[in-house]
């Protein structure tokens, strides 16, 4: 792995926000529209940290499958990466990436006994025919840097890292990964959206320390505004919204 953000392939593969969530020509067809993709990008978020879990996956492997995920659908069609197919390929590649390899078999076990739909049961051969169809999708950058990497230092020199804090910055910055952020923003900006929402939440006053930092404030108060909204907006994404997504992919355009 690199161990230079600003020379990296995540780096250079960073897109501008209005690159995420275009519906590709191949899905509008069947109908998908731009809160579709981002309802389906939600469900195969929340599927493969539920398959990491049962698995015992640490969480960084989980950031990095969820990012290849969402970086794939940034080029490539729902129609033809079927989503449940590519959500444990991803899994399965970021446990190879960071070293904490998972056998395929292992997946599919557990897919068949988390998932009794047929849609969901896949094969070791098909899980590794797509792994080339990913790898091809992500030009076989594998590279992901994570906000996880500059939390303690940051929550240490900002004098928030008490017990509370570091728990609710954590837990903020996982559920950054149900959404695009990772795809639009350095990782140490996503960080310290995370602490600034975390300090407004516990009344901690790191205006200071923020000023210090000399970074641009517009755009960490900005990130947290996503953070923000997602969790305002959340309450929507129902199962059933889901199962209609998937139901408009399911026919012929």
């Amino acid at each position: 792995m690199a161990s230079n953000f600003w020379t990296s392939t995540h780096y250079k593969e960073l897109k501008d926000p209005e690159e995420i969530n275009v519906v590709h020509p191949l899905d509008a067809q069947r109908g998908i529209s731009v809160e579709d993709l981002r309802l389906i990008k939600l469900h195969m978020s929340n599927y493969i940290s539920k398959l990491a879990q049962h698995i015992k996956i640490r969480q960084r492997v989980v950031a990095t499958a969820i990012t290849y995920m969402r970086r794939v659908y940034t080029r490539k069609s729902l129609t033809e990466y079927e989503p449940r197919l590519v959500a444990p390929t991803c899994l399965y590649l970021a446990c190879k990436a960071e070293e904490s390899v998972v056998h395929a078999k292992i997946l599919v076990f557990y897919i068949r006994k988390l998932y009794a739909d047929e849609k969901f049961r896949y094969e070791i051969k098909d899980i590794l025919e797509m792994e080339m169809k990913v790898l091809e999708a992500l030009n076989f950058y594998l590279v992901v840097f994570h906000p996880y990497r500059s939390l303690p230092e940051f929550l240490q020199d900002s004098g928030l890292n008490d017990t509370s804090m570091t728990h609710l910055t954590w837990g903020l910055v996982n559920d950054t990964y149900r959404m695009d952020l990772i795809l639009t923003h350095p990782p140490y900006l996503i960080t310290l959206a995370c602490i600034y929402v975390a300090s407004v939440y516990k009344e901690k006053d790191i205006k200071t320390w923020f000023e210090e930092l000399s970074v641009d404030m517009n755009i960490v108060k900005n990130i947290a505004m996503e953070i923000l909204d997602f969790y305002e907006n959340h309450r929507m994404f129902t199962e059933e919204r889901v199962h209609a997504a998937f139901n408009k992919l399911a026919t012929s355009p």
